[in-house]
């Protein structure tokens, strides 16, 4: 048998994650973690540095279809405005935090919500599925941490 990879080892966890995986426990997790990044985000619309990359992204955005947070009628491409709403949350730093230092849904959740508003209506995720989407991006950014070298003391769990 051919030696399993790292990228096949992602890509076989991705493929299998259902919905009824989630314990409630983790469904209300999710939503807690969500609820929390967002108010971090809105709060972050409000700063200089948010104005900065929001201002940016406006000049090279093409296929406007993804919201900004705080800011109603704007959208931007789907990278920035994944980019833009990550400045937003990350530009407070209140949000949640894993050890070593990560937010980890400053980087998943506007990734999720950016790609979520690009697919034609008919696609877009129920809520169980986007919360699923959520913590598959949460896992993968969890299991990557492990090939960091400052993430030997990461707890178990």
């Amino acid at each position: 048998a051919p030696e399993e990879t790292v990228t096949g080892s992602f890509a076989s966890f991705i493929s299998a994650a259902r919905p009824e995986h989630l314990s409630q426990t983790v469904r209300q997790r999710s939503k807690r973690m969500i609820l929390d990044s967002l108010g971090v985000g809105l709060v972050g619309s409000t700063t200089r540095v948010f104005d900065i990359a929001l201002r940016y992204c406006r000049l090279y955005s093409s296929v406007a279809v993804s919201s900004v947070y705080g800011k109603p009628g704007v959208k931007l491409s789907p990278t920035l405005a994944a980019f833009t709403n990550g400045v937003a949350t990350h530009s407070m730093d209140f949000d949640d935090t894993w050890h070593p230092a990560t937010h980890p849904s400053g980087a998943v959740l506007p990734a999720l919500l950016a790609a979520s508003q690009m697919l034609p209506p008919n696609t877009k995720p129920n809520g169980l599925d986007f919360l699923l989407a959520f913590n598959v991006g949460l896992e993968v950014q969890g299991r990557l941490m492990h090939f960091s070298t400052e993430a030997h003391d990461i707890p178990k769990r």
